[in-house]
């Protein structure tokens, strides 16, 4: 089930369940997960992308294996919001993944996330070849936190 807003998928996601964020790439497929308590998210892993049913396949199995409740996946908007062919390459891979899973999805704007993440792993000192090695994954984090960091601003919200 795509949802439509955060505020829907935050209420589709079964409690107590992590929740996998996706940087997709033409060439890799970021992965980052969150905790149980939907507090932080960890960079995870690079899957290199073939077709799309391996590439579904190998993520799901990635995704059942860790009780993921939801997934959220970058929009890779322009930056005057509007969306291009890389959009809606993401937007058809959620209804393609759709079709091969019950789990609650949402998009969240991935503007900079990859800037934002080459820049911390700039700052961590990391060489050019371990950036590019994990470059994804991180920005899957990136995309992954500011989901999580929503989903908790709704969560204060609803007890105020």
């Amino acid at each position: 089930m795509i949802c439509e807003t955060i505020e829907d998928f935050a209420g589709a996601v079964p409690p107590g369940r992590p929740i996998a964020g996706l940087d997709l790439g033409t060439k890799t497929i970021g992965v980052a997960l969150s905790d149980r308590l939907l507090g932080s998210a960890t960079p995870v892993e690079t899957l290199k992308r073939t077709k799309f049913g391996a590439d579904a396949a190998r993520l799901l199995e990635l995704l059942g294996g860790r009780e993921v409740g939801g997934v959220v996946l970058g929009l890779p908007r322009n930056m005057d919001g509007t969306e291009g062919p890389r959009a809606q390459s993401a937007r058809a891979f959620a209804r393609n993944l759709e079709r091969l899973t019950d789990l609650p999805m949402a998009f969240w704007d991935e503007r900079l996330s990859t800037v934002a993440a080459e820049r911390a792993l700039i700052e961590a000192d990391a060489s050019r070849a371990r950036r590019a090695e994990v470059i994804d994954k991180v920005a899957a984090a990136y995309i992954l936190q500011g989901a999580l960091d929503r989903m908790a601003h709704l969560r204060v919200e609803e007890r105020e």
